[in-house]
């Protein structure tokens, strides 16, 4: 059976694209960073959903001491969206951003995918509702397939390990239909930044969220 590294978050985009894996047949090994976010909610809602799909997974500790993002720096205030502003996307990339992180993760799942046989890395990355982030857009993935060919023994061996975007030019909407025709436990999902017991419904990736659902014309499980 074909197998493919999935790099799962814990947000709806990353469980949407395990099960889009899963759909088209790959045995999926989920792969979940601890990168000293400000909280372990995500981690163990990746947990989760890799259990509840029924899929191997490894829980990848890794330290960025240089900090330089609000989520991983609690100093530093992570932004909130006022009424006004939750129709606009910001061009402006916000302090969320962590430097270097999807350059970072892929890095960990292309050994991985080479080290086990793997065909594809999954990653559920969007350049629609999104935060702007630069490792986030089509033209990173399309520069990183040029790095698998260039530097890797099986790119040099003529062969691939493929990094599949499904999700790269959906909107949340869109991606949310994907995921209640797949069913994914969208109840297991964490998308806030903060790690409270109830998303804060104020920060840039709970309005992306909740204008998905509202779009969707479905009901968020974390809000009912």
């Amino acid at each position: 059976m074909k197998k493919a590294i999935v790099l799962l978050s814990g947000g709806l985009d990353s469980a949407t694209a395990l099960y889009i894996a899963k759909n088209r047949g790959y045995c999926c090994l989920c792969l979940i960073f601890d990168y000293g976010q400000r909280h372990i909610r995500e981690i163990l809602s990746a947990k989760r959903i890799a259990q509840k799909a029924k899929c191997a997974f490894e829980i990848l500790k890794i330290k960025l001491p240089w900090e330089g993002s609000s989520l991983l720096d609690n100093r530093i205030k992570i932004p909130q969206v006022t009424k006004s502003q939750s129709h606009k996307v910001t061009k402006e990339i916000p302090n969320t951003y962590v430097p270097g992180r999807n350059i970072i993760f892929l890095s960990f799942a292309l050994s991985y995918a080479e080290a086990v046989g793997a065909e594809a890395i999954f990653i559920g990355a969007n350049a629609v509702d999104f935060s702007g982030y630069p490792d986030c857009r089509p033209l990173f993935y399309q520069a990183y397939r040029k790095v698998i060919n260039t530097g890797t023994l099986l790119g040099l061996s003529g062969k691939d390990i493929r990094i599949l975007t499904p999700l790269i030019y959906k909107s949340k909407a869109e991606i949310i239909k994907v995921g209640k025709k797949l069913g994914v436990p969208f109840e297991l999902t964490w998308s806030c930044y903060r790690g409270s017991s109830k998303p804060c419904g104020k920060c840039d990736s709970c309005i992306f969220r909740q204008r998905g659902f509202r779009q969707a014309k479905l009901k968020d499980p974390l809000l009912a």
